[in-house]
Formats: structure tokens, sequence, C-alpha cells
């Protein structure tokens, strides 16, 4: 079945069409969800939130992007919006301007994917959702001012302090304290 015709079924409540793009989307959805929430309770929790919403907002959705990329953005939204509410509120007090390559992102060889992951896990919260978003899910600055609702300079300043101080960890954790 093409996607379209899914999406359309799925607009007039066929629970048979909302199963198959839930099953469609479901695991893509709840990794995105993990890399923010750390555990699989929580992530369950959002990935189920998120696609209620989705279903419920489908009438809005006008295949401007891809359904996938869509439903990620809610899924993305989730997380951050339970993240706030277990009080690990996003912090925009320290906003300076400050020109950011985003491009920059040199790691030394030998560490490996999981080592950069877990010292994103370490960053300070306003710091670890900014390089997330924008080196792990990929949104640009606009996209990620919109979701997180701070300035596109804080964003970029965020994400400049945030792969300032990935690169510190990564640093220590590669080279340790003796060298």
């Amino acid at each position: 079945m093409f996607q379209v015709d899914l999406i359309e079924k799925c607009k007039r409540n066929d629970r048979k069409a909302q199963l198959q793009l839930y099953r469609q989307y479901c695991d893509a959805m709840y990794n995105v969800a993990y890399r923010f929430m750390k555990n699989t309770s929580d992530a369950e929790d959002v990935m189920q939130e998120a696609f209620i919403k989705a279903f419920q907002k489908l009438h809005q959705y006008k295949a401007e992007v891809t359904f996938g990329a869509w439903l990620k953005r809610i899924v993305v939204n989730q997380s951050i919006d339970k993240l706030k509410s277990q009080r690990l509120m996003l912090s925009t007090d320290d906003v300076q301007l400050e020109v950011v390559d985003d491009n920059d992102w040199m790691v030394e060889d030998g560490v490996t994917m999981e080592e950069i992951q877990t010292a994103i896990g370490q960053l300070p919260d306003k710091y670890r959702y900014v390089v997330m978003l924008f080196l792990v899910e990929g949104y640009d600055h606009q996209e990620i001012s919109q979701i997180l609702k701070i300035a596109e300079t804080t964003s970029r300043t965020q994400l400049l302090r945030g792969k300032q101080k990935l690169q510190a960890l990564l640093k220590h954790r590669y080279h340790g304290t003796g060298h």
C-alpha cells in the first residue's frame, strides 16, 4: 500500500491502517525517544504519546515533508516536554553571540560512537539537547530554535559550548588523567 493511501486511511480512523503505520515507524521512533530519555520505560511512553498525538493531528499533516520526518519532530518535542516535566529545565540565561563553525566536529582517531554517545549524555541539559538535535537528529539552528523555543543565536552558542565540552570529555576519556 502506498504511503499516501495509508495516511489517508489513517485520517479516516482505519484501525488496520493505523496499526500498519505504527509498525512501520515504531522502532525508528523508539530509537529517537531513547536517545533523549536514556531509559526504556520513558522512551516507550514518549513514543506512545507521540503516536497518539500524531494520529490526533494527522489532519494537519500536509506532506510538505516525509511522514517519518513529521513524526520524528513530534517524538523529539514529546521527549523534550517529558524531560522538562521531570524538572530538567533548559536554561537560556547565559546567551552570548558567537560564530559557530557547525562543520568542525573532529574527534581523535580511535574514539568510538559509543564513547561519543556516552560523552553527549554527560553534557549539561541545555547543551546536550542542542548537540543531539544538531549532530544526531540532523536539525538546523532554525529548527532547533523552534523545537526548544530558544533564539537561533542561543542555539548556536549552546552548540559551540556543547561541542567544546564534548571534545574536552572525549579528550579526557581518551588520554586519561595520567598523561
